[in-house]
């Protein structure tokens, strides 16, 4: 239990007063001083003592303030009583801590005083209520914009976005109030419209991922990352291989919000083609190069760890080679078709379960829009029960949030055999456990995630889900 000692007077003090005293936080003791009654609330809690005194009094005030008192709070309403008050104060204690609220713009070389500027708090909580303002907190921790309120609004690059695939690096998300209601965070809690996230982190990262989470459709591959990486192994990789990667995650980087182009090469070999790849080196791209006979895996996870890295651009031999491995990274895959990127016309999601796909609903519209894709959604019901009302519902409500149409066709045929004759398409494949564990028997499977394989020829984006707790 800590003493306090408050000196009091006017209006301020008195809802002051009687916040304390409904406050059910703390067992403090507090001693008040107060020459006025109208200062007084009407009820005092058993831990309330009055002094009926001028505050201003060095010779009464001596009296009372002795060594057992943790803190003094001023809070009176003319300046003369408010400098009276800290002068005596710091002739009988020159170490005890003082909280005074100053509309004076007072100046004192006092590091055990904390001046409380009534103009400057009043001001930002008025900023707090305008629109598109991040909300900080003023008094807890630093107050330095450290921990932030950010509302999500219905198009934000956050909305349907599970905590697990967003990269929180160097901030968090501590909780998400939802209808008056506090959340603890996990990986499979997804973000949806008009959420209030809670975060913290260094505070110039905090002021980036607000704006972030402000802006609407466009954002992709953020939050994953912001940056495209590409991975070139000169050794074992045709020309006509790395011309193709380098040439669609160029064109790639043009047309979505990438933030820069990361071209990795490993194993280099003297050619006119290693020129040309060194010679893309500039200001949005950034070419590294490996002279060590280092591993594809190892190489790849510490380019992960060490970039903002948001899409891998990969062909289908190495996606087939190294499934494993890109799944353990947790990141978004382009994966290159043999049509050629030019020919993409539309974004297909194949689904018999729609857990899953809502998952990645959001990417699939964002990743889409920025291409100018259109979007068609099959719902394959091999038993002939639609069950998949729920998610047509979320596709169309997610298509007049981004003010994009789409096309939702249900069906008891496999679709994949029609779409495998169609060379303009860019399918959409959650990248689950699904598509790693493959065995021989996929092909007698009627789960679309297990038969991606059928439109192997075709461009297809694997997006990465999070399990369920």
């Amino acid at each position: 239990m800590k003493k306090i000692l408050i000196l009091a007077d006017g209006i301020l003090a008195k809802y002051f007063l009687q916040r304390v005293m409904e406050s059910q936080y703390g067992e403090n003791s507090y001693d008040v001083v107060y020459y006025n009654e109208q200062t007084l609330p009407q009820k005092a809690s058993d831990n309330f003592r009055f002094f009926d005194f001028d505050p201003t009094s060095y010779d009464k005030l001596i009296e009372i303030l002795d060594d057992s008192y943790y803190q003094v709070m001023v809070i009176v309403s003319k300046k003369i009583d408010a400098t009276s008050s800290y002068k005596n104060i710091r002739k009988i204690n020159k170490d005890i801590q003082i909280v005074l609220l100053d509309k004076w713009g007072m100046q004192y070389d006092d590091k055990r005083l904390y001046l409380l500027n009534s103009t400057e708090a009043l001001a930002s909580r008025f900023i707090d209520y305008l629109p598109d303002m991040p909300v900080i907190a003023q008094n807890v921790g630093l107050g330095k914009g450290e921990i932030m309120e950010v509302r999500i609004p219905s198009g934000s690059s956050y909305s349907y976005r599970h905590l697990g695939n967003i990269v929180q690096k160097n901030w968090k998300i501590a909780g998400i109030y939802r209808a008056n209601n506090l959340i603890l965070p996990r990986d499979s809690l997804m973000i949806q419209p008009n959420d209030i996230l809670l975060v913290v982190g260094d505070p110039h990262v905090l002021i980036s991922v607000y704006h972030s989470a402000k802006k609407e459709i466009g954002q992709f591959p953020y939050p994953f990352g912001k940056v495209i990486y590409c991975f070139i192994n000169m050794q074992v990789m045709s020309d006509k291989s790395i011309n193709t990667i380098l040439n669609d995650a160029m064109l790639l980087h043009t047309k979505i919000n990438s933030k820069k182009l990361f071209i990795r090469v490993i194993n280099p070999t003297i050619s006119k083609l290693f020129d040309k790849i060194k010679s893309y080196l500039g200001e949005n791209i950034d070419v590294q190069i490996d002279y060590h006979n280092s591993s594809t895996k190892q190489v790849m996870t510490q380019d992960i760890k060490d970039n903002d890295i948001g899409l891998l651009v990969v062909k289908q031999d190495f996606f087939a080679k190294y499934t494993k491995t890109l799944f353990e990274l947790r990141k978004p895959i382009f994966k290159i078709g043999i049509w050629g990127f030019p020919t993409l016309q539309k974004a297909v999601i194949v689904s018999n379960d729609s857990a899953d796909i809502e998952k990645e609903s959001a990417v699939i519209f964002d990743f889409s829009s920025q291409l100018d894709l259109k979007i068609k959604l099959y719902n394959f019901y091999p038993n002939g029960k639609n069950e998949e009302d729920g998610l047509s519902e979320h596709f169309n409500n997610l298509a007049k949030i981004f003010n994009k149409k789409i096309q939702i066709i249900n069906s008891q045929k496999n679709p994949l055999v029609k779409l495998r004759n169609q060379r303009n398409i860019m399918q959409f494949v959650p990248f689950t456990k699904k598509v790693v564990n493959q065995s021989i028997f996929s092909i007698f499977s009627t789960d679309m995630e297990k038969l991606y394989f059928k439109l192997s020829d075709n461009y297809q984006v694997f997006i990465p889900v999070t399990a369920k707790n």
